[in-house]
């Protein structure tokens, strides 16, 4: 027999090993939307210039205009206003490389969050404090990983960069802030 498992709008998929066959429908949409889990901001910084060090904040003030106040790409690229990077995936970069921990600044990213997964916001829009960002993209390692990280660097942020956004609602965001998943926030 035969399990027919079917995602709304989507084709059949047959799963073996089933008794009866039947039907379940998942509104892949309404999965998407669901993310009761949150986050909290861990580390914030700038970039005031393109090879300049980071300077790490409590507090930033998000705009739509410019993104992160006082950051290298203000106002310069609307797709790519901030860059994100989980807490967890900083551990697993630093397993790789065989440190006991990872500077958070040497990855160049503005925030760390820590408890959610951020790739989950994809086509999707979340809440950082005040501000409401919209993911972009992933944020892809650069050679510059090698130049901070060491010999390996590169290859081991391959998968754990990160995202990108851009501001859709201005606020501050804060060290401490709650990140959250805005349902159906992508919908105009």
């Amino acid at each position: 027999m035969h399990f027919q498992f079917r995602i709304a709008g989507f084709k059949t998929l047959p799963l073996e090993g089933t008794r009866h066959f039947e039907r379940a429908t998942i509104n892949l949409k309404e999965m998407k939307n669901t993310m009761p889990q949150t986050g909290t901001v861990r580390w914030l910084s700038v970039r005031p210039e393109s090879r300049a060090p980071v300077q790490p904040l409590n507090e930033v003030a998000a705009t739509t205009a410019h993104g992160l106040t006082g950051d290298h790409y203000d106002g310069t690229n609307g797709n790519r206003q901030v860059t994100l990077i989980q807490a967890e995936h900083l551990q697993a970069v630093a397993a790789i490389l065989r440190m006991s921990t990872l500077d958070p600044g040497l990855t160049r990213r503005n925030i760390v969050v820590a408890g959610i997964n951020l790739l989950a916001f994809s086509e999707q829009q979340f809440q950082i404090g005040e501000a409401i960002l919209e993911m972009t993209g992933e944020c892809r390692p650069c050679s510059r990983m090698e130049e901070n990280l060491g010999p390996g660097g590169y290859n081991a942020m391959r998968g754990h960069g990160g995202i990108t956004a851009r501001v859709v609602k201005s606020g501050k965001i804060r060290v401490g802030d709650v990140v959250r998943l805005i349902p159906g926030g992508n919908e105009q």
